[in-house]
């Protein structure tokens, strides 16, 4: 696709003409802790988005568990388990090469959402793995998350996707499937069939 440069904008002066200042409120809620009205955000939410940089690339990752699975330590400390996945840890990798990282909290139902930005450190401390221990697994780690910026999202972004409305639920038979996905990508050298056939098992016997 081409795109004229000539519609391109390239400075912060022009990105500042385009959009204008910005309002009171949105400058007013940013803060440099976890205010309570904030912990209570984290605390109700069962998902969120972990955001991480680094020489390799970015990388956005779901993270979930039970409401609070977050934990407010004190108002400039989070700590988040880092439960089994897949063992590719392109998050963690990338907070070892840059610190930096970001959260968006989402609470079912609610269309605010919490912004948190700050960095983390990578724990393997026994007693705080066994603070996280769930059905009698502890998490590999821990990331002790050091706030900077706090702040909440307006409602705009949510309402417009009707994230929460049961009626704009996809079925999931209307996407393909993992396994086919695999397939088609590995030109059929990839047992997709077997995959799709085994999963379900598999995620429900390796949550923790």
């Amino acid at each position: 696709m081409h795109i004229d440069p000539a519609h391109l904008i390239s400075d912060a002066d022009a990105l500042q003409t385009l959009y204008g200042s910005p309002g009171e409120a949105s400058l007013k809620k940013e803060v440099d802790h976890v205010h309570p009205h904030y912990r209570s955000f984290i605390e109700a939410a069962p998902f969120a988005i972990l955001a991480t940089g680094g020489p390799d690339g970015l990388d956005a990752s779901p993270r979930g568990d039970p409401a609070g699975f977050v934990v407010v330590e004190d108002e400039k400390t989070l700590l988040l388990p880092d439960r089994r996945g897949n063992n590719r840890i392109d998050s963690l990798r990338n907070i070892l090469a840059d610190p930096r990282v970001a959260m968006l909290f989402l609470v079912p139902g609610v269309s605010e959402t919490l912004r948190v930005n700050g960095t983390a450190r990578i724990s393997v401390d026994p007693a705080l793995l066994a603070r996280f221990e769930m059905d009698g697994k502890q998490p590999r780690s821990v990331l002790v998350i050091d706030v900077q910026t706090v702040y909440f999202q307006c409602s705009r972004a949510l309402l417009r996707s009707k994230l929460w409305d049961p009626q704009t639920q996809v079925p999931r038979s209307a996407l393909p499937s993992v396994g086919r996905i695999l397939s088609d990508l590995t030109a059929g050298t990839f047992d997709g069939a077997a995959y799709d056939r085994d999963l379900p098992a598999r995620v429900a016997g390796s949550l923790y």
